[in-house]
């Protein structure tokens, strides 16, 4: 019988079921929200619960108790400066867990680990107009005329004098030949 034992071992010998959950606690904590496995997700849970009320102390004790359990001095400092701020009000129950169903290999129920306070990035709410304007730029098809050429022209760096008589005289340069060529077919030839 399993009386008064607290813990999973999740078939896992002790060193390495530690290290796994310091990964994962730095993770957690780093993204703020994680998905893994429920059993994992459950155990996890204890462990991210007891480093935020270590990181709710504030001194340094605690901190360097946290940075013992994590090795992770960017997980540390995100704790004490970012996460325990946003929790100060709470007394407890720092993480949540949703069941996301069961992994497509082994059938293994699978769940999201998060923070309390974690939050989406949420996108900015576009006006009717910009909606119907994106849509129609990915169904219709790409235009070329005056549109292109004035995103190109915005694009340029605007240009020198020096550059705009210099292109001048190599038109000029092309045309002449084409201009002799067109004389000499249009002169009536000469009888005598």
């Amino acid at each position: 019988m399993r009386h008064r034992v607290a813990g999973r071992k999740l078939s896992r010998h002790t060193q390495h079921r530690n290290l796994m959950f310091r990964n994962m606690l730095v993770s957690l904590l780093q993204h703020e929200r994680i998905q893994t496995t429920l059993a994992k997700g459950k155990e996890l849970r204890r462990l991210a619960d007891k480093i935020i009320s270590l990181g709710k102390q504030g001194n340094l004790h605690a901190r360097r108790r946290v940075f013992d359990l994590l090795r992770d001095r960017g997980a540390v400092k995100k704790i004490f400066e970012e996460i325990v701020p946003r929790l100060k009000d709470r007394a407890g129950g720092y993480t949540r867990i949703y069941k996301m169903g069961w992994r497509q290999g082994d059938g293994a129920p699978l769940s999201l680990v998060e923070l309390v306070t974690f939050s989406s990035p949420e996108q900015k709410k576009k006006s009717p107009v910009k909606k119907v304007k994106e849509t129609l730029e990915k169904v219709a098809p790409k235009r070329k005329g005056k549109e292109e050429k004035k995103e190109k022209e915005k694009e340029k760096p605007p240009k020198k004098p020096q550059e705009k008589k210099e292109k001048k005289a190599k038109k000029e340069e092309k045309e002449e030949p084409k201009k002799e060529k067109s004389k000499k077919k249009t002169s009536p030839p000469i009888s005598m």
